[in-house]
């Protein structure tokens, strides 16, 4: 045997025992025997350099420094899910894809919510080539040579059942493993971490891959992206990946029934408290691939699938103190400081008391013992009051009359469940919030710049709205606090960059109240231009489909406001996109404008993605399910029959792929 063929042996023998452990959990030899080995492999790489290979198991160790970690935008978006928390949630959301698809039974699979961080990892010709974080669901942060540590993950697959695809997971940090890194920091003088999610989420970030190594973290799989759907259930699907390397965790079951999906719920309820990391849910898929297609998603979530959340943990402590925080619209949101208590695996200091109808619905003052939780395990909030132990001089709350920022009278409109400050122009904290909201990474993703930076160029009289970023020059902002020159440079970089950004961004990031990003979206491929918009009246906007009188009202406010309007025009002539651009204009057209078009069946020219962005390239409209108002139905191979007969009752028409294509001619 050659020395290029011994390699490769050991190569293929350690990274099937590296299977066997770390994925399959069944030893086949000993640890020692495992080290001999790899010493061996070592060996022969060190003294012949000509074979490397950056995926060979003795890479698992890490080494690679990274400085700044690259924004990735990913090729197919990472949606959240939508919750549940009872079994009438559940029978409404199945009735609501039942109607949609027009089927009377479905099966799903059931599947733990793992409780780390969100990662997307990418394979090309069997080999993992990128892993990005969640990010906001459109783009992440490559940490490609932090997860190459985590030994679960393949490297290379053992075989091409999948040609190239995305695989999704969880990065976790199971409780044994935290809690031996948390006695090693105690003993070494150190804070423990507040709770294994969190941990395992900064792992990731962490510079040094070497740091990476040390720390035991895992990863769970549960969704694939393949286009080609080739194994027809998600069931299937996962299985198959199983076989191939991936770690797919055994608690995984098909259910016919929600009946049957409930079982599963109640079964790890209990359960849940022996695993060896922590899950704050169930997630409910439907298993076949093609009506998961045919559901489609929402803005924020895939239709096909919903989280079942278990009951949240509650504890009890004292409120000292009711602050008021002021948000970048004026919203003024009240926060409950509490007496330091432990719950689902953090310290919880604060927690959001909503408004004032709140506090007067629970009667909260200061002193009183309250029941905490977590709302969706994320958010704390006070459910209620424990009266018994409220002190005898207790006073009731009186909400703020003035604004805790700027001291302007607080106005709450008719039907409005918040105060705001109207102040809107000279309220610092409304000020430096719309600033910080203009950077993010959603809307002008100015790299270089945070909100800490947003506080201290406002602070020193640099910026008093979002125009002024592009008046900054490096010089100016060198003598800031912590501002080394590099970091000035990266700033200034970061904001000329941002007048690349397109216009639907450009207007998300204005801050127009109720203008979110879909709202931005329809908005701007509808009008255009900014200019468009401004002009627009109300009959305008509200012939936008979905477009209400609120949204409406409030672009006109903002449209007719001088301070707006000369913002508007400064950043104009700074280069800030205010335009649909040509190239995005390219191949879309008003041809569809007014029809109503329903998706139904698995397509061969397009998928049915494609074909749904084409509708709407094109001035259509996609429907969720068949209806009077729908205009044509586009049928594939195996439409659901219920569809077609409700199609026909209707005297819909029921075209092709082919005569959809014709239509566009």
């Amino acid at each position: 045997m050659s020395v290029e063929q011994q390699i490769n042996s050991l190569r293929e023998e350690l990274r099937q025992h590296n299977y066997n452990y770390y994925v399959l959990d069944n030893a086949t030899i000993s640890d020692y025997e495992f080290d001999l080995k790899l010493k061996e492999l070592e060996k022969l790489e060190l003294e012949n350099p000509q074979f490397f290979d950056i995926n060979s198991p003795t890479q698992r160790v890490g080494g690679e420094i990274t400085k700044n970690f690259k924004t990735v935008v990913h090729k197919n978006r990472m949606y959240s899910l939508d919750n549940s928390y009872s079994k009438e949630d559940l029978l409404d959301w199945e009735k609501r894809i039942q109607k949609m698809l027009g089927v009377n039974t479905i099966s799903y699979t059931c599947e733990l919510k793992y409780d780390g961080a969100s990662i997307n990892l990418s394979y090309e010709n069997g080999i993992l080539i990128s892993a990005v974080t969640r990010g906001d669901g459109f783009q992440g942060d490559e940490v490609t040579a932090n997860i190459k540590t985590i030994k679960s993950i393949p490297l290379i697959l053992q075989d091409n059942s999948f040609e190239n695809f995305e695989i999704r997971g969880e990065i976790i940090l199971p409780l044994d493993g935290f809690k031996k890194m948390n006695e090693e920091r105690v003993e070494a003088g150190e804070d423990p971490y507040s709770n294994p999610r969190n941990t395992a989420s900064g792992s990731l970030k962490l510079q040094d891959s070497a740091e990476v190594a040390k720390r035991p973290l895992d990863c769970l799989l549960y969704h694939i992206v393949e286009p080609s759907n080739k194994f027809k259930t998600h069931f299937r699907t996962l299985e198959e990946a199983r076989k191939i390397g991936f770690k797919i965790p055994q608690a995984i079951e098909v259910c016919q029934s929600i009946d049957e999906v409930i079982q599963f719920i109640e079964k790890w309820d209990e359960e849940r408290h022996n695993l060896p990391y922590e899950t704050d849910g169930i997630v409910v898929k439907v298993n076949s691939l093609a009506y998961q297609d045919e559901l489609g998603y929402t803005a924020k979530a895939p239709r096909w699938a919903i989280a079942y959340k278990f009951k949240t943990e509650q504890q009890s402590t004292i409120l000292n103190e009711i602050t008021y925080q002021v948000g970048r619209t004026g919203a003024i949101t009240p926060v409950a400081n509490l007496e330091p208590v432990e719950l689902a695996g953090t310290i919880v200091k604060r927690a959001s008391l909503h408004n004032a109808d709140q506090i007067e619905k629970l009667d909260i003052r200061i002193g009183d013992t309250v029941f905490v939780e977590k709302g969706g395990e994320i958010i704390p909030k006070i459910v209620g009051v424990e009266i018994s132990k409220r002190p005898i001089d207790s006073q009731p709350t009186k909400y703020i009359t003035n604004c805790p920022d700027c001291n302007t009278l607080l106005v709450r409109n008719e039907g409005d469940a918040k105060h705001y400050c109207p102040n809107e122009y000279g309220c610092p904290t409304q000020i430096t919030g719309r600033i910080q909201h203009y950077i993010s990474r959603k809307a002008m993703d100015i790299e270089g710049l945070g909100a800490e930076t947003v506080e201290l160029l406002f602070k020193e009289g640099l910026i008093g709205n979002y125009a002024d970023l592009y008046d900054l020059k490096v010089e100016q902002v060198i003598p800031l606090e912590r501002m080394a020159e590099k970091s000035a440079e990266n700033m200034i970089l970061g904001i000329e960059k941002s007048k690349e950004i397109p216009f639907e961004k450009v207007l998300f990031a204005l801050g127009i109240r109720y203008v979110g990003e879909t709202v931005a979206k329809k908005l701007a491929k509808h009008f255009k231009s900014m200019d468009n918009l401004m002009n627009a009246s109300f009959e305008d906007l509200i012939a936008v489909d979905e477009i209400g009188d609120r949204i409406a009202k409030s672009v006109i406010d903002f449209a007719s406001n001088l301070i707006n309007i000369q913002i508007i025009d400064r950043l104009k002539s700074y280069g800030v996109q205010f335009e649909v651009s040509e190239e995005s204009l390219e191949g879309k057209s008003e041809k569809l404008q007014g029809k109503i078009f329903v998706v139904s069946g698995v397509f061969t020219i397009f998928n049915r993605n494609e074909l749904k962005k084409s509708i709407e390239d094109n001035g259509g409209k996609v429907g969720s399910s068949i209806s009077k108002k729908t205009n044509f139905v586009i049928a594939g191979d195996n439409m659901g029959p219920s569809k077609f007969q409700k199609a026909e009752s209707l005297q819909i028409p029921i075209i092709s792929e082919s005569d959809y294509l014709e239509m566009l001619q």
